[in-house]
């Protein structure tokens, strides 16, 4: 079985996510990093690719000359798919163009900077006929697959409540606010209308709707940049409705002093109810009314195909971040593979998130800012550009990003 080529934008020297996904693709063996436009400097992306033993004449200086130079390549040694790990605000030209140019797209989240590209990328892909992936990376734990299982199984019976927390401490003061990763993330013109939300509410709203089934419809917001003179929101919670009645509440935060990576859930259905937490990512809690507590640990006894075929260890040997990182990159490199020999895709090579989840992530992002925005209490969950357009021009106050 040959190796998936893989072509990277973004994610040069000294850039945080872009070596995570370099260690999540390489993990399982089956990815290999062949090019890349590492900067929107060239000199800066051609020394990224050096320091990487990337061969020179595949660092490229730009997305756009990557794209176009690894086409006149003979198919057998072209880039299969290209990671996209920018900024916000180029996710969508760079995902535009390799899909228009027949490769792959694997991308980080938030997918584009707005939901109009959003679904304009839906038109792109749909037209292009390629593959696309979207790294919420948390959908990648065994356990948060197992405990999509159980609800999909009926153990939990109808879903009632639903509440998703995800605070971090890393903004909790200015002095953050020169440092590579926050610069671009506080800035309306690289992250969008959106710091918090944008960057971890949107996997904390990922979160609750694979594993509970269900699709926010209608939702409260409150969002607020609470650090100094900041544009964009730094912190914020959400009130939600899905669409089988249940009521929620989403809590992120980027000001909390002494978190870390704390993102939570906890879902409570008529018969039982289960908890998840990141930071002990081998366990599920299951409660119930009339017996006793479950802990269910990754590894012991029998699980979900779709579990199972996620870990890597035997019980007692946790597996985290990078390995959750990891099975996202392993099952889509396993459709592609599946493509290549005209096989069907396995049901894990299935389960990554896509278009779908892409453009609802588009759609929370806008549609909190507006809520946040407006003085009315509950607005309806929206895929359409007009409801949060409308609410984002009309609130045109001491609130507006000025620097947009």
């Amino acid at each position: 079985m040959q190796k998936i080529r893989m072509g990277m934008v973004g994610g040069g020297e000294g850039a945080f996510i872009g070596g995570l996904h370099r260690m999540a693709a390489r993990l399982d063996g089956q990815i290999e990093l062949v090019c890349g436009a590492f900067s929107r400097s060239a000199e800066r992306s051609i020394a990224s690719g050096n320091a990487l033993g990337i061969e020179a004449d595949r660092c490229y200086p730009s997305y756009q000359v990557m794209c176009e130079q690894e086409l006149l390549r003979e198919e057998s040694e072209r880039m299969h798919m290209v990671v996209i790990v920018t900024p916000n605000h180029l996710h969508f030209p760079v995902a535009k163009m390799a899909l228009e140019a027949g490769f792959h797209v694997l991308s980080d989240k938030p997918a584009t900077f707005t939901l109009a590209e959003a679904l304009e990328l839906e038109a792109v892909l749909d037209k292009s006929g390629q593959l696309y992936g979207l790294t919420h990376t948390y959908t990648g734990y065994p356990m948060v697959k197992e405990a999509r299982h159980r609800v999909a199984r009926g153990d939990l019976g109808k879903i009632r409540k639903i509440v998703v927390e995800y605070p971090q401490g890393w903004l909790a003061d200015t002095s953050e606010d020169g440092g590579k990763q926050a610069a671009w993330r506080l800035d309306p013109a690289q992250a969008g209308i959106s710091c918090c939300m944008g960057d971890i509410g949107v996997h904390a709203s990922n979160l609750a709707e694979y594993i509970s089934g269900l699709e926010i419809s209608a939702l409260c917001a409150d969002i607020a940049g609470t650090v100094g003179d900041r544009v964009l929101d730094d912190d914020g919670t959400v009130l939600l409705q899905f669409n089988n009645g249940a009521r929620g509440v989403l809590l992120a935060s980027q000001v909390s002093v002494g978190e870390e990576n704390s993102l939570k859930i906890r879902v409570y259905g008529e018969l039982a109810s289960l908890e998840w937490s990141q930071l002990e990512p081998n366990s599920l809690h299951m409660k119930f009314a009339d017996q006793p507590s479950q802990l269910i640990r990754s590894g012991v006894g029998p699980m979900s195909p779709l579990a199972e075929a996620n870990m890597r260890t035997p019980a007692g040997h946790p597996e985290g971040y990078i390995e959750a990182f990891a099975n996202i990159y392993k099952n889509f490199a396993a459709r592609i593979q599946a493509r290549l020999s005209g096989e069907a895709a396995s049901e894990s090579a299935r389960d990554v998130p896509g278009i779908r989840e892409a453009v609802r992530g588009m759609a929370f992002i806008e549609n909190v800012v507006a809520a946040s925005r407006s003085d009315l209490k509950w607005h309806p969950f929206t895929l359409t550009t007009e409801h949060a357009v409308d609410h984002l021009t009309a609130q045109n106050d001491e609130k507006s990003y000025e620097k947009d």
